[in-house]
């Protein structure tokens, strides 16, 4: 193990659940899971002692819930935040919303499938924000568009900035960007941080957001008219 390798905890009231989490994240080079929780407050003093990197907890388990762990762990009041990120079988909105409040650094749902999980460890390592694509998409559309003048126009990017933010707005990976407009993933990652700048947006969250709630978003029978279903 390196130093590089990302520490992580699992918590979930179910044995089979957590056994196959380990199974998946244990498989990465990049990471190894440290610790196995099997109810809230467990999880919550085992992150305290462990200190992983990342803490994937369920939502729903025995004596604290996985959004009052969140909370302990990293929300804004903890002053030494450990990452979290939740998982659930609920599509629910607020529990999306109260996990976020609560400092979480992504919300999976468990049909997600082995993937998107990974991405999310490494999309949280990189202080990035994952969010399952089917619930992105979702509540982004529901965004009112904030007043005109403390919103940036859609001229402050560049024809294939807004192409590239268009299919963030999607829930589209940077691979599947690269792939939908012929150029190389790096070259999306590098467009992908001017947006970030030029929108002052902390994450890929930020940017959807932009897109959904200025309408600039093609409409779904369009270049990104498909949501990912590979997951």
């Amino acid at each position: 193990m390196t130093s590089a390798t990302t520490r992580i905890l699992i918590a979930d009231d179910q044995a089979d659940v957590r056994s196959g989490l380990r199974l998946v994240l244990d498989a990465q080079p990049d990471m190894t899971v440290v610790g196995e929780a099997a109810n809230g407050a467990a999880a919550i003093e085992m992150a305290r002692h462990l200190r992983p990197d990342i803490v994937f907890t369920d939502i729903r388990m025995p004596r604290v819930d996985g959004l009052e762990v969140t909370r302990q762990l990293s929300g804004p009041q903890v002053s030494d935040p450990i990452r979290v990120i939740v998982m659930t079988i609920f599509d629910l909105d607020d529990y999306v919303t109260r996990a976020l409040h609560n400092g979480a650094c992504g919300f999976l749902l468990k049909r997600s499938g082995p993937m998107l999980l990974i991405e999310a460890a490494r999309a949280a390592m990189a202080g990035d924000t994952m969010i399952s694509p089917q619930i992105t998409v979702r509540l982004l559309r529901r965004l009112t568009p904030p007043p005109a003048a403390t919103r940036p126009d859609a001229g402050v990017l560049t024809t294939r900035e807004l192409d590239i933010a268009r299919g963030v707005a999607h829930a589209k990976t940077n691979a599947e960007i690269a792939a939908d407009l012929f150029i190389s993933p790096g070259t999306v990652k590098t467009h992908m941080a001017s947006i970030q700048a030029k929108l002052n947006a902390r994450n890929r969250v930020g940017i959807a957001a932009w897109v959904w709630a200025t309408g600039h978003v093609e409409p779904l029978g369009g270049l990104y008219g498909q949501e990912r279903r590979s997951f």
